[in-house]
């Protein structure tokens, strides 16, 4: 029952943040609380780019990384996903890839489609398609560049002429 709490963290976490692997393994407690209570947003530095990226907690998030918090009897110095492996201080990104692969095999969905970066990419997808706004996109992903998010996103010229014929001037 605490691996199934934790994993519901991590797939909540790593939706809400969109934040890479490497960086929502290494989250400590403190990143996302103040005091007793999980933030509704929170700031880290990014470890590939050492650029500080914001990120919402929604309040399903909140609540489970509430219950994860309590259950776990983690501290503030505490990293939020602890390794269960005496020498290693939090939950690889290795381990935390393996978590995915269990939770998309038991939707029954192929595997080789779905890794700890579709985590990263759905939300920042969600909010292009809805909103249009690479510029929020690229803000919430921590790109220093714009044609890195259009890259990431995958948007071809068909999006781009449809956004411009949306477009009265």
């Amino acid at each position: 029952m605490e691996n199934r709490v934790r994993e519901l963290v991590l797939f909540n976490l790593g939706i809400d943040s969109k934040l890479r692997g490497c960086d929502l393994v290494s989250l400590k407690v403190r990143d996302v609380c103040h005091g007793d209570h999980v933030a509704s947003r929170a700031m880290v530095m990014q470890h590939k780019t050492q650029r500080p990226v914001q990120f919402e907690i929604t309040t399903a998030a909140r609540e489970a990384v509430q219950a994860w918090i309590q259950r776990a009897k983690l501290k503030s110095e505490d990293f939020l996903f602890p390794s269960r492996i005496h020498g290693s201080p939090h939950l690889g990104t290795r381990q935390y890839a393996r978590i995915l692969e269990g939770w998309v095999e038991e939707l029954g969905l192929d595997p080789t489609d779905y890794g700890t970066h579709s985590m990263r990419r759905t939300k920042a997808t969600l909010i292009y398609r809805r909103t249009k706004n690479l510029r929020a996109v690229q803000l919430l992903l921590g790109h220093s560049k714009l044609e890195s998010t259009v890259r990431y996103l995958g948007i071809e010229v068909d999006d781009a002429l449809e956004i411009s014929e949306q477009t009265e001037v």
